[in-house]
């Protein structure tokens, strides 16, 4: 079975820190030494890439369910009208954001992989990725970088910078209308947000490239592929043709 290649869009889902180290990496001696209350500076050595090589409880139960997906040949959607509005509104928010930075940008329709990855960005610029995420409302929408900030989409955009070869990552959160259709109940007033000025309406946080978080993602995604690949040996095993 070829290696799975981790979207970028899902690479944070197995980049979340494990809470302990995985049994099955441990010899006996290091298994000592991880039960100690107090370790030494050179214990803690020994035992920090083996932290990093361990899966979190949430990047396996994600594993679970590509395991589960590989097997029976299926993909699950998520759907929502916060993903719905994204989509409608996509070249709306890049023309907001074209407008506030006097930039002609255009949407991204190359996709990349790599060894351990793959992804498709919104806006390869000349120096930089941009990622243009749209707000669902006045209420939603963050109006600082702080509040801008996501460790999914960070990763996202770490992916994106080693697949483009570029040095910054920025997320650009949009302000723009609602398509009527997806309101619902809610108040309109914070779907109708064209009268805003658009400088109040884009949001951005960027992210410098580090190549040693993209050595980090090479072992999370070798930790990852081995997990699935017994995840799908139980499923096989458990289910005899």
């Amino acid at each position: 079975m070829r290696p799975f290649k981790f979207r970028a869009s899902s690479l944070g889902r197995i980049m979340t820190d494990a809470q302990a180290i995985d049994p099955a990496l441990l010899t006996e001696d290091l298994a000592v030494i991880s039960r100690k209350t107090k370790k030494s500076d050179e214990e803690k050595a020994m035992l920090a890439p083996l932290k990093e090589q361990s899966l979190s409880a949430g990047a396996k139960t994600y594993l679970d369910t590509l395991a589960k997906e590989f097997v029976y040949s299926y993909e699950r959607t998520i759907s929502s009208k916060y993903l719905e509005k994204g989509l409608m509104v996509e070249n709306d928010s890049i023309e907001l954001y074209n407008s506030v930075f006097f930039t002609s940008l255009e949407k991204n329709t190359e996709r990349r992989d790599n060894e351990w990855i793959t992804g498709e960005c919104d806006i390869a610029a000349p120096r930089k990725i941009i990622d243009i995420k749209s707000a669902w409302s006045l209420d939603t929408f963050p109006a600082t970088a702080l509040q801008a900030h996501d460790a999914d989409y960070e990763w996202q955009g770490r992916a994106y910078m080693w697949l483009w070869e570029k040095p910054e990552f920025e997320v650009a959160w949009c302000l723009v209308d609602t398509p009527p259709d997806l309101i619902g109940y809610e108040d309109e007033a914070l779907h109708y947000v064209s009268h805003i000025n658009p400088a109040l309406r884009v949001t951005t946080v960027r992210y410098q490239r580090d190549h040693s978080l993209e050595d980090r993602i090479k072992v999370k995604v070798r930790a990852a592929n081995a997990y699935i690949e017994k995840a799908i040996r139980d499923i096989v095993e458990q289910h005899p043709v």
